[in-house]
């Protein structure tokens, strides 16, 4: 197949650059309070909704691959989707498929985790994130993989327990902990051992992402393996004591180990196997890389004991880095992606943003590749993220951003550019309405900067986002369409995803405009950015991705 775009016949292109500014978390909703993105002082995203043409973008469910339209959007399936200009399946779907099928359990990785400990007489174990947010990972993929170790033979199970409150409620935890621990009464017998043997929150240990604070998962690495910490007799008796004690959601709890008699009832042992179960990548690689680095392989923390395990995670997270090892389903095949035609083509790209976000404009963006497809065509620029709460910094590093962009723009190197300022998903994610009206102010006064550049150069901006955040700051009663309120008329902060639409905007000042028109809003998704792009870049859009929001004249 010719991956090269092909030229327009009656549009030469925007004489300048067009830039893609993927606005992180920021939805379209009612402007209610507990909406923070219309609460802040936004006089340039105002202006820039008012006065420019703007179609709403579905950013969950089937329209970026997930099994339903219940199931909110996040920033890997929403870059893969901005990105390759089509929709793929994603991992959940793709593991409860295999799950059904019973794909997963006939696989030779499957077959070899459950062969080790068996002649080995040791102890299968299961990290991942606890919850049925369907982000990251789903507890019901995690309990049909046990109800069938057991059926396998395995003799004992133990459990690990990342604590979630960020794609489900703030102070849930309980709620899935004391259920599964009935589950747990159903599967257990003389000859199945299961326990919960670890646990801590998300954002406390073990899921840190693209090197941003490797002591996170030095912190799970003691927690889950060598059994080091404060220790509790349940999962549910940390949680309470926690909660009571701190004061502090799900995903800031810190770590715990479930002991009796004083001893940890699950530490990873030489010849055991562990499996981590979630299917999102970002957050999945950094402990991959721990237990799969050789003795001497490995210098990002001292693990003290690197037990000889069999370990596999649910999916390959790095098909280019080959982490981990061995997975259990294989990853969607993402194909035909923007990026490898610009390449093909010859124009010039830039991909830019701080740590947090810098792999979802790159690697997510490429179709889940880390590198690039042309290393003299396209430039990469990571800005390193404070490691601090971002309820405390809620700005971000989005001055520091906007610096480099437009360095980058002025040195007219460049023919299209993408930038995802993490604001509104990050700070949304501390479920602080307070910090997260300031970090949308943040982000307003970058637009404010960017634009101004952009109309010197004649070019054009795409102005969007990935999926909603900032926009519900509160559970809302889906009823009246307002925030939740207790008793005592306290609303409960909302720290996931939503299901709001997201905003694409056009924003063109050049003569480019007179030779397309915007269509009429439309049934459209994150995969009908890509097409629009290169149409405005004078290209034709190669016929497996989704259609362009404008019709060239």
């Amino acid at each position: 197949m010719n991956k090269k775009l092909e030229k327009l016949n009656n549009f030469e292109g925007v004489k300048g650059p067009v830039l893609t500014i993927v606005m992180d978390g920021v939805g379209l909703a009612p402007d209610t309070v507990s909406n923070a993105v219309k609460s802040a002082y936004t006089p340039n995203l105002d202006a820039l909704m008012a006065n420019y043409p703007m179609v709403s973008l579905k950013a969950h469910g089937t329209a970026v691959g997930l099994p339903s339209d219940d199931e909110m959007g996040n920033s890997e399936v929403g870059h893969n989707a901005l990105g390759a200009g089509q929709v793929f399946a994603q991992g959940a779907k793709l593991v409860s498929n295999s799950i059904e099928s019973g794909k997963m359990f006939a696989s030779a990785t499957w077959q070899e985790l459950i062969a080790n400990v068996k002649s080995n007489s040791s102890t299968l174990h299961f990290l991942g994130l606890f919850s049925d947010g369907n982000v990251h990972s789903h507890i019901d993929h995690l309990k049909a993989m046990l109800a069938q170790a057991k059926i396998e033979g395995v003799s004992r199970v133990r459990i690990h327990i990342l604590l979630d409150g960020r794609d489900v409620g703030e102070t849930s935890a309980l709620e899935y902990i004391n259920p599964f621990e009935e589950y747990l009464n159903t599967l257990r017998d003389a000859s199945y051992d299961i326990k919960i043997a670890s646990g801590g929150g998300r954002m406390k240990i073990t899921m840190d992402r693209y090197e941003a604070n490797w002591p996170m998962v030095e912190a799970g690495w003691k927690t889950h393996v060598l059994g080091e910490g404060r220790q509790f007799a349940s999962a549910a008796e940390a949680v309470q004591t926690y909660r009571d004690e701190l004061k502090v959601i799900d995903q800031d709890l810190p770590a715990f180990v479930i002991a009796e008699n004083g001893k940890p009832v699950g530490t990873v042992e030489n010849g055991d196997s562990v499996i981590f179960y979630n299917f999102r990548g970002d957050r999945s690689i950094e402990i991959s890389r721990a237990f799969d680095a050789a003795e001497g392989e490995f210098d990002k923390f001292d693990r003290v004991r690197v037990p000889h395990v069999v370990y596999a995670g649910m999916l390959e997270y790095d098909g280019d880095l080959h982490i981990p090892n061995k997975y259990l389903v294989s990853p969607p095949e993402i194909t035909n992606t923007m990026s490898e035609y610009m390449a093909n083509t010859g124009i010039p790209v830039l991909a830019i943003s701080e740590t947090q976000k810098y792999g979802h404009v790159t690697y997510f963006w490429n179709g889940n590749k880390s590198g690039k497809f042309n290393e003299e065509l396209e430039t990469y620029i990571e800005i390193p993220s404070d490691v601090v709460p971002f309820e405390q910094r809620p700005w971000m590093k989005c001055a520091e951003i906007t610096d480099a962009l437009i360095e980058c723009l002025n040195s007219g190197k460049y023919k299209y550019l993408r930038v995802n300022f993490p604001n509104g998903d990050m700070v949304g994610h501390t479920g602080s309405l307070a910090a997260t009206r300031c970090s949308m102010e943040a982000l307003d006064l970058q637009l404010g900067r960017i634009l101004p550049v952009v109309d010197a150069l004649g070019g054009v901006a795409l102005i969007t986002a990935d999926h909603g955040n900032a926009d519900e700051m509160y559970e809302m009663d889906k009823k009246s369409g307002q925030p939740k309120a207790d008793k005592n008329g306290k609303y409960k902060a909302k720290t996931s995803h939503t299901l709001n639409p997201v905003p694409c905007i056009i924003y063109d000042n050049t003569d480019a405009k007179n030779h397309y028109t915007v269509k009429a809003e439309g049934n459209y998704g994150l995969s009908n950015v890509a097409a629009t792009t290169v149409n405005l870049l004078g290209y034709k859009a190669p016929e497996m991705w989704d259609g362009s929001i404008i019709e060239v004249n």
